[in-house]
């Protein structure tokens, strides 16, 4: 058993269990599964075997960088689940000058043309607070699309502000987090995400798991986090590779235990 001061009141967790998360009171519990795609085939084949929506990126080595144009038309052209494009023109950090911040928002702009698309985003200042300056900026030139804050919410100073912070802001429906730990299945990364899950409860900001999720372990990580919203990369892919393509026997497999 482990309880954690939040300032709002201690939360008890007890992450050896199996029964200590309360669902959500009047909010459907249906699990979402968001798949990355690299391209038109990983895109289609993610939405054909169990994808709920897909996150769109190039680079997935580096963390994932904001793919082309000519990719992004074609994702959004072959499959009818939502779509997610990455907005990250580096890999070096999460902290942007003018010119990182120019480029964004035309990237956005060009984006927004396509219709009908979302946008994945982060970004910090050297304190590793969340710079509010360019996180409004981009958010106005997205003209109400909705917004995924990525993984540079694992770097932030204090994950519990920047929920907080976060949740001020409607057009950022989901937070794609692995508990601040390397992997959200981790000991830390569950007590962690629990945590966030919880303080999410009743908000426009929900918790989006990734980093580390597997079919095998997927099951007892829901009952240890209560997350209703799943994000996996190399998990579905080909021999675990995220430079090969998506493979529909894991993506199989995965589904069936989120949608038995």
């Amino acid at each position: 058993m482990i309880i954690i001061i939040l300032g709002v009141g201690p939360v008890t967790i007890d992450i050896y269990g199996t029964d200590h998360y309360e669902p959500r009171r009047g909010v459907e519990q249906t699990m979402l599964l968001e798949v990355i795609a690299t391209t038109v085939s990983d895109a289609v084949t993610a939405e054909r075997y169990g994808a709920d929506r897909i996150e769109l990126i190039t680079a997935f080595g580096e963390g994932g960088l904001t793919p082309s144009l000519g990719l992004i038309e074609a994702v959004r052209e072959k499959v009818a689940i939502p779509v997610r494009v990455m907005v990250r023109p580096h890999a070096r950090s999460f902290i942007y000058d003018a010119s990182d911040a120019e480029t964004m928002l035309r990237d956005i702009r060009h984006i927004a043309g396509v219709g009908g698309l979302s946008l994945v985003m982060g970004m910090l200042r050297e304190n590793h607070t969340i710079d509010e300056e360019l996180l409004t900026r981009l958010l106005e030139q997205a003209e109400g699309m909705e917004v995924t804050f990525h993984r540079a919410f694992d770097e932030v100073q204090d994950q519990l502000e920047a929920l907080e912070f976060l949740k001020r802001y409607p057009q950022i429906t989901d937070i794609l987090t692995s508990g601040g730990t390397a992997a959200a299945t981790t000991p830390g990364g569950m007590v962690r995400l629990a945590v966030l899950e919880r303080l999410s409860a009743g908000s426009s900001v929900s918790i989006l798991a990734g980093s580390g999720l597997n079919a095998a372990a997927l099951k007892d990580f829901i009952t240890r986090t209560g997350v209703r919203r799943v994000h996996f990369g190399s998990a579905v892919r080909e021999d675990g590779d995220p430079l090969k393509p998506v493979d529909p026997k894991r993506l199989e497999a995965v589904c069936k235990i989120l949608k038995p």
